[in-house]
């Protein structure tokens, strides 16, 4: 760790909250330098939704490199990039009845964010975009101009603009329909809201809290709004909410839906875009970069959908862990009075402190009792769940007592 501080740049965070040297993972589980075993609740943020070093995923990478394909092609053609159209469309999107081209952007969420925000303004010949409240895109320029956190707004060093923010779903409070309010300021001519080249939404909100949106009128008002509609399952797509994509309970079908993180099935960088055919109406060339459709992560994308995708049993498997995990937190929070509250979709769940202090003297006592758990929220005041979609049993419910345990421990020291 002294290498890490004298050398690494003030920027980095995980390093500091999970201060070890971590040299081994499997599953949903890390080794330290030091022989420590830590669970793993973060998943690399939700990139690792299958876990780590799935060996299934492996054995594909190993026999791949092996045979001395293509690993870095641009947007070329290759054996790799075919089978992974072809089985994503075969497998996900007919199965869905969803029917989308697909647009490799470069390697990361927020590359593809700045692409469909650039996509949408291009269709209409609009530039604002509707973004909501503890809202989280990226820390690109076009990204955190999208995104409600004042702390990486800030950072930017320059104006911000291009965006306008309307209240979550629950915002304003659960009496309040803030989609009757979002349809009013869109189609009143004197609302001093500009009208919209796109609302682009998360269907739970990761890094705001775990906020859970109703969404069932979300695409008729965009529609009514001559707007596109962005769905940015960077986080929460995969399988994260119980579906493959976390926008299927409201049987949506966005113009733009944003994918990354766990899209890879190993963790490699890998995004893109899913377009509706009469919104790709870019020319040849004119959104490229250099690592787009990195050919190694196809593969792995690839063998995870052949792996967990054919049928419905991992996604019914996945919701019925989420429920799991939902009522063991709501029998602590009930536990202490009903001091905290439990939200979130399927192996997404939020356990709301209240109070950043509480959160974060949580999750440090829950890693030195070995469990790796992150927070959220407008000041991190939410203890946030994503562990790996996989999980067996044991290791879910030991790494729930170890959270148990820790907020416990916290809680003797803290006045609720």
């Amino acid at each position: 760790m002294q290498t890490i501080e004298a050398l690494e740049s003030n920027v980095r965070a995980y390093s500091r909250s999970f201060p070890a040297i971590f040299s081994r993972a499997r599953g949903s589980v890390l080794l330290t330098e030091d022989g420590r075993k830590v669970i793993d609740f973060l998943s690399g943020a939700g990139a690792l939704n299958y876990g780590h070093n799935n060996h299934q995923i492996k054995a594909v990478i190993n026999e791949y490199l092996a045979s001395d394909a293509v690993v870095h092609g641009l947007d070329m053609g290759t054996p790799a990039k075919l089978e992974f159209m072809e089985t994503f469309s075969s497998v996900i999107l007919r199965e869905r009845d969803l029917h989308y081209r697909f647009q490799f952007t470069g390697p990361t969420g927020a590359n593809a964010i700045e692409a469909a925000l650039k996509l949408s303004r291009k269709v209409t010949g609009r530039q604002n975009i509707i973004s909501f409240t503890h809202g989280y895109h990226g820390m690109s320029l076009g990204a955190i101009a999208a995104s409600g956190n004042r702390f990486f707004r800030t950072a930017s060093g320059v104006p911000l603009s291009g965006t306008t923010f309307m209240p979550y779903d629950g915002y304003l409070g659960s009496t309040v329909d803030t989609a009757d309010y979002l349809r009013q300021v869109l189609v009143d001519e004197s609302s001093g809201i500009d009208r919209p080249a796109a609302i682009l939404v998360e269907t739970v909100q990761g890094e705001g809290g775990l906020n859970v949106a109703r969404l069932q009128s979300i695409q008729a008002i965009a529609k009514d709004a001559g707007a596109l509609l962005i769905v940015d399952d960077i986080q929460m797509g995969c399988g994260r909410t119980g579906e493959f994509f976390s926008f299927e309970f409201a049987a949506l079908s966005p113009d733009i839906v944003v994918l990354s993180k766990s899209l890879s099935g190993y963790g490699l960088p890998l995004s893109m875009l899913l377009i509706k055919e009469e919104c790709d109406v870019w020319q040849p060339g004119e959104h490229t970069g250099t690592f787009r459709g990195n050919n190694l992560a196809l593969v792995c994308a690839t063998a995870a959908i052949n792996l967990y995708w054919q049928s419905e049993t991992f996604a019914q498997g996945v919701q019925r862990m989420g429920e799991l995990v939902r009522r063991r937190l709501e029998a602590v929070a009930l536990k202490y009075g009903n001091s905290f509250a439990v939200r979130g979709r399927g192996m997404a769940v939020g356990f709301d402190c209240r109070r950043a202090e509480v959160a974060a003297a949580t999750a440090r006592k829950a890693f030195e009792k070995g469990l790796i758990i992150e927070r959220c929220g407008a000041i991190d005041e939410v203890v946030k769940f994503l562990p790996a979609l996989t999980i067996d049993h044991d290791t879910l419910n030991q790494g729930l007592e170890i959270f148990e345990e820790a907020l416990a421990e916290t809680l003797k020291q803290t006045a609720i």
